[in-house]
């Protein structure tokens, strides 16, 4: 399995409790991935760079979880279906390097 984040913008002009359903099925869609809870970060509302479907602000969350690569496919299915999500990324994460000292010396010889 992999790590994976993905950054969706939920439409403003949901409810609040229309907000949490969507991230929380997302939630659950991506559980059914791994078997494991995905960290979730809400943002909240925040202003857009570029006006999008007539919307000047969006609701932000981001999802921090670990699939494999052909359910990625999936995930992006629903996000195009569902009208409350306006725009979404979802990236790979790299895997954290160890720092090797002896190649910063390698570097201070040049």
């Amino acid at each position: 399995m992999k790590k994976y984040e993905s950054v969706i913008i939920i439409n403003p002009k949901l409810k609040e409790n229309e907000i949490k359903d969507t991230i929380e099925k997302y939630k659950n869609l991506m559980q059914e991935f791994s078997g494991k809870e995905p960290k979730v970060d809400e943002l909240g509302e925040r202003k857009l760079a570029y006006e999008i479907k007539k919307n000047n602000t969006g609701y932000y969350a981001v999802f921090y979880f670990q699939s494999e690569p052909e359910n990625i496919y999936e995930l992006e299915r629903n996000y195009r279906i569902d009208d409350n999500v306006i725009k979404f990324m979802t990236v790979r994460r790299e895997e954290k390097q160890e720092y090797d000292e002896s190649e910063e010396e390698d570097e201070e010889e040049y």
